[in-house]
């Protein structure tokens, strides 16, 4: 695997990635009890902006730089970027948070981390961004392993019943990737099956995904959710127009708390003919 995040971070995919998952770790530690979360394709969990690597994309300048200039008023969209900009005051002016990162801000003392990462740099670096913080567990390793070997989770003794597994793949097996995922998917829900699962993946053009979608409804969820952000046309197979993220086990009336910032980041990243969908695949009992 050849896949580096730097060269992406903070791009249109990061940013709708990164408001849903603030929104699932608040919808979690809204409840008294520990959670768990498991972040499979981890990266390094911290990005320079200003490093060589984003600047040879400039990916950034579409995504996050465009939405803190325009700062919608969505209360997800400002939760995401009050994380960014906490951040930032840690970290300089230019860092951007990963996954890993959000997920250490946004969730409590009593809740745990664990965070897989294949490439031994990336892993490295990840440990050296984390090796203060007790709640998070550094693992190098293939994520996808990582499902099986750390579900259902048990840290120290202590049985966590909620939490979220996000797989992150770089879909370097592009089509491919989403059986692999589903896969890995399955495994996790007879392990943890009450635990929440997110899936990202991009999306070129929405019609090659139409398996992907019936295989993701064919599951054994108490609910399946897509949600999805198209910043252009998908008429291009040459580049990622948009992505999206299924999520199965959805908090209560998620799609209703994430269909307005679903809305502004269309309008505030999107160019023209792009669209969004927040639909389920099984709607919750």
């Amino acid at each position: 695997m050849n896949y580096r995040h730097a060269f992406h971070a903070g791009n249109h995919a990061d940013v709708l990635k990164h408001v849903v998952l603030l929104a699932l770790c608040d919808a979690l530690t809204a409840k008294p009890s520990p959670c768990f979360a498991l972040d499979t394709h981890a990266g390094r969990g911290l990005y320079d902006l200003d490093g060589n690597s984003a600047q040879r994309t400039n990916e950034s300048a579409d995504g996050i730089a465009r939405l803190l200039a325009e700062a919608p008023r969505s209360p997800l969209i400002q939760r995401y970027l009050t994380a960014v900009r906490a951040c930032r005051q840690s970290h300089g002016a230019h860092a951007y948070p990963g996954s890993p990162w959000l997920l250490a801000h946004a969730l409590r003392e009593s809740d745990r981390i664990a965070a897989c990462e294949l490439l031994p740099d990336e892993a490295e670096a990840l440990k050296a961004n984390f090796y203060r913080d007790p709640r998070v567990a550094v693992h190098e390793r293939d994520g996808y392993a990582g499902i099986k070997a750390l579900l259902p989770p048990r840290v120290d003794g202590v049985k966590f019943a909620r939490g979220l597994v996000l797989i992150d793949p770089p879909f370097e097996a592009q089509l491919d990737e989403f059986a692999i995922a589903l896969s890995a998917i399955r495994e996790g829900l007879t392990r943890w099956p009450q635990g929440m699962y997110a899936l990202w993946y991009p999306i070129k053009q929405r019609r090659a995904l139409a398996k992907f979608q019936r295989a993701a409804a064919a599951l054994d969820t108490k609910s399946t959710l897509l949600i999805e952000l198209l910043v252009r046309p998908d008429d291009s197979p040459l580049r990622m127009n948009g992505s999206g993220l299924l999520l199965l086990n959805a908090p209560w009336q998620f799609d209703v708390q994430i269909a307005p910032a679903l809305q502004a980041l269309q309008a505030a990243l999107g160019e023209t003919g792009a669209s969004s969908r927040c639909e389920w695949l099984r709607k919750p009992a």
